[in-house]
This record gives structure tokens, C-alpha cells and sequence, in this order.
């Protein structure tokens, strides 16, 4: 299994579990795709996107199971970060944890596997 990982709302991914598809937070219809990243790269998305908020979740996601619709393309310093152009089914979904708030977060992060 190759890990991706999603920060949201857990408002946002309690309605994917009731319907079972996640179609994106706000920023992911925006820009098309929904927004994933690394073990390496989800710290710093973390700090980048959501420094203060609360309430948010970590969602790990096999992304061997996403098939054609996950691209991987260049952004941030030029890595490359997991796009899925498409919605996310749940059943691809390995783990979700409550993201802790403040200092403990970055801690949490750090750790993750690819």
C-alpha cells in the first residue's frame, strides 16, 4: 500500500461516510481535484493551509486503489503531490484519526508513512 493523506473538516468527513464518496472540501472544487499529500509532505500542508483551525481530521488513503484519476504533479518547491480527479470512494480509506490542535500537531505529523 502506498499511503496518501487528506486533511478536512470533520463535518466534511462525516457526510463522506454517510454517502460513502468524499467529493472535496471547498479549496478541491475550486481547483478541480482533491488535494492530497505525502507522509513527507502533510506536515507542511498542515502549517501551509491550516495553521489555526480545529476540529479537522487525518484521513490515510491507499493510493493504489485510486487508479487513473490519482496524477501526480508538481507544486510546492516542485514536488510532486497526489491529485485525484475524481471523487474519493471510501472504501479506499485505511485510517482516520482527529488531528490534534496547536504544537501536538506537527509532533502527530511528522511520523506518517509513505
Amino acid at each position: 500500500m502506498r499511503a496518501i493523506y487528506k486533511i478536512c473538516t470533520a463535518e466534511e468527513w462525516n457526510e463522506a461516510q454517510r454517502s460513502g464518496t468524499f467529493t472535496g472540501s471547498e479549496v478541491d472544487h475550486r481547483d478541480g481535484f482533491i488535494h492530497f499529500s505525502t507522509g513527507d509532505q502533510v506536515a507542511e500542508t498542515a502549517a501551509r493551509h491550516f495553521p489555526q483551525m480545529t476540529g479537522l481530521v487525518l484521513v490515510m488513503v491507499d493510493a493504489n486503489q485510486l487508479g487513473a484519476a490519482l496524477k501526480w504533479e508538481s507544486s510546492r518547491g516542485g514536488d510532486l503531490f497526489p491529485h485525484l480527479y475524481a471523487s474519493l470512494n471510501t472504501a479506499a480509506v485505511r485510517l482516520v484519526n482527529a488531528l490534534p490542535d496547536g504544537e501536538a500537531r506537527a509532533a502527530f505529523l511528522t511520523s506518517l508513512p509513505d
